[in-house]
């Protein structure tokens, strides 16, 4: 059973501003030229069942927004967690102040508000996007002993949930970071994220939009319980981001050792 290599999978995009201006920026680009390579967290696949649409999103690890190459202020003030989502044509930024609903202003400000999940073609902002995410052989593991031991010999371990509804089959591949492990009873609960949760209400069109960040855990081949990230309010008046509505469904989970060699 084929499952993909974490350890070696990254996206790559290049913004060459001789080119074609960046759409996404909040502040004048030092240099015109820079490629950034992100590790990708994990990966969601969906097709509908009776039509033709297909797409596969990637989601990269989160980090902070900057400017490239400077001597000094590196870091954007007030800064944001970045995590950036891309799918075969398409990008959105996601980028999370200390507050939910602030927005900052594009550069140039003649391209307005730049809201907190942003979304382009791939083509008119970037010079190029190159999508690594090999696949390698992998190990399933069949009962929760396996998964027990493969967890206490520090195995590394990577999950795929499958949900449906009528229209659509998504499958969430992604690495276990943080799993639980019980070798009297023989109990795992992995609590590992982010993931991409999709909304499969949504028309393919709205697909992208429809995708939040969440985390995952299971302890059963049947089912799985995702905290999702959404605006959650705090005090009067005031929101932040954080994980904290949580979802449950009937799913598929596998559970694969990654076998790198």
């Amino acid at each position: 059973m084929e499952t993909i290599a974490f350890r070696n999978s990254y996206f790559t995009f290049r913004v060459d501003s001789e080119k074609k201006p960046p759409k996404t920026v909040t502040q004048k680009v030092p240099y015109s030229l820079n490629n950034a390579r992100i590790p990708i967290d994990a990966s969601l696949s969906i097709k509908e069942k009776a039509g033709n649409f297909k797409e596969n999103y990637v989601v990269g690890t989160s980090c902070k927004t900057e400017q490239v190459g400077v001597d000094q202020d590196i870091w954007h003030i007030p800064n944001a967690d970045f995590i950036p989502i891309f799918s075969s044509d398409t990008f959105m930024s996601i980028k999370t102040y200390e507050v939910a609903n602030r927005g900052a202003v594009l550069y140039p400000p003649s391209l307005g508000e730049q809201p907190e999940r942003q979304i382009v073609p791939i083509e008119e902002t970037f010079d190029d996007v190159r999508i690594d995410l090999p696949r390698i052989e992998g190990q399933y593991l069949e009962t929760p002993k396996e998964v027990v031991e493969a967890v206490l010999s520090n195995q590394p371990l990577n999950a795929r949930t499958t949900i449906e509804n009528e229209r659509y089959t998504a499958i969430l591949e992604y690495p276990i970071k943080t799993i639980n492990a019980n070798e009297k009873d023989w109990i795992y609960q992995p609590d590992t994220g982010p993931v991409l949760l999709p909304d499969l209400a949504q028309d393919p069109k709205g697909m992208l939009e429809g995708i939040q960040l969440a985390f995952a855990a299971f302890n059963t081949l049947e089912w799985v319980e995702f905290i999702v990230r959404v605006p959650t309010p705090v005090a009067p008046g005031i929101l932040v981001n954080h994980y904290s509505e949580s979802v449950r469904f009937d799913s598929m989970n596998e559970i694969l050792i990654p076998l790198y060699g």
